[in-house]
């Protein structure tokens, strides 16, 4: 950096940036959730510090600083979003190559009224509540929508028509983001002041082929679980569990079962029989609860 004509305080960002990228894949590596293979940077991007902001928040205007004597300058009025920000304060800017990313923050406390497990499966969000009892969200028609757009990307790539499969490509991407965006807007309005426990899937290991066979992981790797927890994440308060036994610890009696099979879960010790997305649900609130009681201790 040093013949280059930015400003400082961005080899400071470019430093902490690239000790995070190391450190989280450190994490991931011995978790065994990622390869020996040095991280890759895909897309270009550069965080900013605070200190490289002017903020004026009664313009809602933002100046960063990119070189001595250069500015770039960015305002939020009238922008969509601006009503929903109002009170907040500004965070960490990200720029990319065709856009600038915002971050807002808000200091506003929120009183917890419920804890709810969620279930996730291929063709449903399955969650539990003792008070409100089990809640289904159907992911179907969002599975539908990718079988129909992986037809139509194999025949474009069939004739070898690439600009018709770009554009199939960008088509599902589109609904797709559209369909998550509204499935957590609906848990916002129906769920308000709820902690929402996901399980803290690992998609690599689902859609291996080691551990899966063709049709499974195509099945696996049509449900975007992870955009669907994170999406939900941007606007609601969320909680991940580890998913392992989930699905064949009794939630009555604790029998742990070998291995668990077909949509009935069966108790062999207490007899019970319950769906298996339901069990999984109720086991995701109790290990959440056990783990808060744990903290309290």
């Amino acid at each position: 950096m040093r013949n280059k004509p930015y400003a400082s305080q961005w080899i400071d960002a470019v430093i902490r940036t690239a000790y995070s990228i190391i450190e989280s894949w450190r994490k991931r590596y011995l978790k065994g959730k990622a390869r020996k293979i040095k991280p890759k940077i895909r897309r270009r991007f550069a965080r900013c510090k605070i200190t490289l902001m002017k903020i004026d928040y009664q313009s809602k205007t933002i100046r960063i600083t990119l070189k001595p004597g250069e500015y770039l300058a960015i305002s939020w009025r009238s922008a969509w979003f601006e009503h929903r920000v109002r009170g907040w304060i500004v965070g960490e800017a990200i720029i990319l190559d065709n856009r600038i990313v915002i971050s807002f923050k808000s200091s506003e406390e929120i009183k917890v009224m419920r804890v709810i497990g969620w279930d996730s499966s291929e063709p449903s969000l399955d969650g539990y509540k003792p008070i409100i009892g089990f809640i289904h969200v159907d992911l179907r028609p969002l599975q539908s929508m990718k079988i129909v757009y992986e037809r139509k990307k194999a025949i474009a790539q069939r004739k070898g028509i690439r600009e018709l499969y770009e554009r199939y490509e960008a088509r599902e991407r589109n609904r797709v983001r559209d369909f998550i965006n509204r499935l957590a807007a609906g848990f916002r309005r129906l769920f308000p002041n709820t902690i929402h426990v996901f399980e803290d899937l690992d998609k690599g290991d689902m859609v291996s082929r080691k551990k899966r066979g063709k049709k499974r992981r195509k099945r696996n790797y049509r449900t975007p679980w992870r955009s669907i927890h994170r999406r939900i994440s941007e606007i609601a308060l969320t909680a991940s569990v580890d998913p392992r036994k989930t699905s064949r610890e009794c939630p009555r009696c604790g029998f742990l079962a070998k291995t668990q099979e077909g949509q009935i879960f069966k108790c062999s010790r207490c007899n019970l029989e319950m769906d298996r997305y339901k069990v999984a649900s109720i086991n995701i609130i109790n290990i959440r609860s056990r783990h808060l009681e744990g903290r309290k201790r």
